[in-house]
């Protein structure tokens, strides 16, 4: 079997069941994804025409009846859902946070130094303080950092001083322990040429106070900590993380043990969590309802997050239950379906001005593609989050692609490449595992050294403990 138009060969471990069937022609007409399930249309006749983030049908109310999705190209649902987060009146209020608990949180407000930085001369190195030129006699006593304000210098006269000490008045140079010598008189005498001024820090050398530091919407790094507290603060106004709260339906899922008798480990429960601590989100609960619509309405309406995500019961199988669910509760439906691979039924659904829904696929991978389109996106905007540059690599193989679909498929970074990874069915999590990003592959594949857009994933770039906060 071939993928139209790329010459590739598709294996068909590389498909799942929808994306083999979209590769079998039947009788005239090309049999397309579950996402476009009406009657074959020439472009741009009735709804095959993508809906675009500003038009009506961006938006729309869970119709009633048999269910049929709506899906929009992969770039316009990330815009939408990015776009999503901007259009409640209700902006979320700053909060004071201490620098121990601001990691990863983004400045609400600028900051502005408190105090010159250094607040007073200090020496850069360990050594002598002195007073004109050379050679000089030592005082006894020395200055250590943190010591009161030294005496001041006479002219011929020096003082053994640390780094980050005061430096005494008078002072016209600092001298490293490594460039002085001291003759059998007691006497300090310098080993190669100085200069005026040379080793101290002036007062205000690196700021002076009022200046701004950073701007509103700066991520706290762990750097932004230590610049915060030196320039005198012990807490900072910030953005509060957006609350989330994960519901896992699925009455085949356990949660200890080997899989047995039909019943699978649930594998989204302990995945999705630290990911989504790691775009930014507070995960305020986890909640596993099992394929229970009343469950599911009454952890809905109940719930007070910001966001709610779900995994599984995006399809319409009897017991997919969201869809039913959002109707209910007469949500507004914003993306429902993505032409992606894998994860094209994903959604994602405004409750309340407020508060939005994201409804991930059940397959695991499948899952992280909902997560990345449109989970990603919306946190970010809620946490006044910066987009992340986007940028592409050539792959070093050919990667398959879904001949309409956008396809998302684990790699690796080898120097100036990414390579493709096998184990990357909408099931797996053994290719992710092993991976540094996303390629987003478009329809009809990419060749080897064709350029790729990646998508990073939040462990690639740094430790799990500077992400995962």
């Amino acid at each position: 079997m071939t993928a139209r138009g790329t010459g590739q060969g598709l294996d068909a471990e590389d498909l799942d069941v929808e994306e083999a069937l979209a590769l079998v022609k039947d009788g005239n007409s090309t049999a397309r994804p579950t996402g476009d399930r009406g009657p074959a249309r020439r472009e741009g006749e009735g709804n095959s025409t993508p809906a675009s983030p500003s038009s009506p049908e961006a938006g729309h109310r869970a119709d009633a009846g048999e269910h049929r999705h709506r899906a929009i190209p992969w770039s316009d649902a990330r815009t939408i859902s990015a776009r999503a987060a901007r259009s409640g009146t209700a902006r979320p209020t700053p909060v004071s946070v201490t620098l121990g608990d601001a990691l990863g949180l983004v400045l609400a407000a600028p900051l502005t130094a408190l105090t010159d930085l250094p607040s007073f001369d200090t020496s850069a190195m360990d050594g002598w303080a002195v007073a004109g030129p050379g050679p000089w006699r030592v005082r006894e006593e020395g200055v250590l950092a943190g010591s009161a304000a030294p005496a001041p210098l006479a002219d011929g006269e020096a003082v053994r001083i640390a780094t980050g000490a005061r430096i005494p008045p008078d002072t016209t140079a600092v001298l490293r322990s490594e460039h002085g010598r001291i003759d059998d008189n007691g006497r300090l005498h310098p080993t190669r040429e100085m200069q005026h001024g040379q080793d101290i820090r002036p007062r205000g050398q690196e700021c002076r106070s009022g200046d701004q530091l950073l701007r509103a919407g700066a991520v706290v790094t762990p750097a932004v900590l230590g610049l915060a507290a030196a320039a005198g603060y012990d807490t900072l106004a910030a953005v509060p993380r957006p609350r989330v709260e994960v519901l896992v339906l699925g009455d085949e899922l356990l949660t200890e043990g080997r899989p047995h008798d039909g019943l699978i480990r649930d594998a989204l429960g302990p995945m999705l969590p630290p990911w989504l601590r790691g775009l930014g989100a507070d995960v305020i609960a986890v909640r596993r309802l099992g394929d229970d619509a009343k469950a599911l309405h009454k952890a809905i309406t109940a719930s007070g997050a910001d966001l709610i995500v779900t995994t599984g019961g995006t399809a319409s199988g009897p017991v997919d239950h969201v869809h039913p669910t959002l109707r209910r509760v007469d949500a507004e439906l914003l993306v429902d379906g993505v032409k992606v691979r894998p994860g094209h039924p994903m959604l994602l659904a405004r409750l309340k001005e407020d508060q939005h829904l994201v409804g991930l696929p059940g397959n695991p991978l499948a899952a992280v593609s909902g997560l990345l389109t449109l989970a990603e996106p919306l946190l970010r905007t809620l946490a006044a989050r910066p987009a992340p540059e986007r940028y592409a690599l050539p792959l070093r193989q050919a990667a398959h692609g879904h001949p309409y679909d956008t396809r998302l498929i684990p790699v690796v970074l080898r120097g100036d490449h990414a390579v493709p990874l096998h184990y990357n069915g909408p099931a797996m999590l053994r290719g992710i595992a092993a991976a540094d990003a996303l390629a987003v592959v478009p329809p009809g594949g990419a060749r080897a050294g064709q350029e790729t857009e990646l998508l990073d994933l939040p462990w690639a770039s740094a430790g799990i403990d500077a992400c995962f906060t």
